[in-house]
């Protein structure tokens, strides 16, 4: 079964928030290309019309932000700031049995974060990955580093546990 919501439907947050590694997908001059990033799901912001949640508890339309680090100097950073940034990406748990599989696909644009707007959502990210904060080299290398944040306009949630080849979508309006 396939659904397509206005608001991002609850269990698609839930199987983002249970994962923490994507696959990234993206295309430069020498063709398609994936790479593994850790990610975190980015806060929602407060306010009407934005991301934040709405007056019946369901997430705005903006839907939810995939926060990243890489530096611009990689071949996917190189790629998406050449281009206009579009990305397709998948997350998953290793190890599943197929008749419980979960997983996530999902595409959208992605941008380089920068000033207060990187210090903002850094936030995010550490909370989600708070070994990050603790060592201080890690933490250090990390400031050097740039953030990203992956707007998806296009999210399916895979659940072999509600019936084989089980479906949920969402795509912004």
């Amino acid at each position: 079964m396939s659904e397509t919501e206005s608001r991002v439907p609850r269990e698609i947050l839930a199987a983002l928030d249970a994962h923490t590694t994507m696959t990234l997908a993206y295309v430069d001059e020498d063709g398609p290309q994936a790479c593994a990033v850790l990610y975190a799901v980015a806060e929602p912001g407060p306010g009407p019309g934005g991301e934040g949640e709405d007056e019946t508890g369901g997430v705005h339309p903006e839907g939810p932000a995939l926060l990243f680090v890489t530096s611009a100097t990689t071949r996917h950073g190189r790629a998406l700031l050449a281009g206009d940034g579009r990305a397709a990406f998948t997350a998953q748990r290793e190890g599943q049995v197929w008749t419980a599989l979960t997983g996530m696909q999902g595409r959208g644009a992605c941008r380089r974060l920068e000033g207060a707007e990187r210090e903002a959502h850094w936030r995010a990210y550490a909370t989600r990955f708070p070994y990050v904060e603790r060592n201080d080299r890690l933490r250090q290398a990390m400031e050097r580093t740039d953030l990203w944040e992956l707007r998806p306009d296009w999210l399916r949630l895979i659940d072999n546990g509600q019936g084989f080849g089980h479906k949920t979508e969402w795509t912004r309006p």
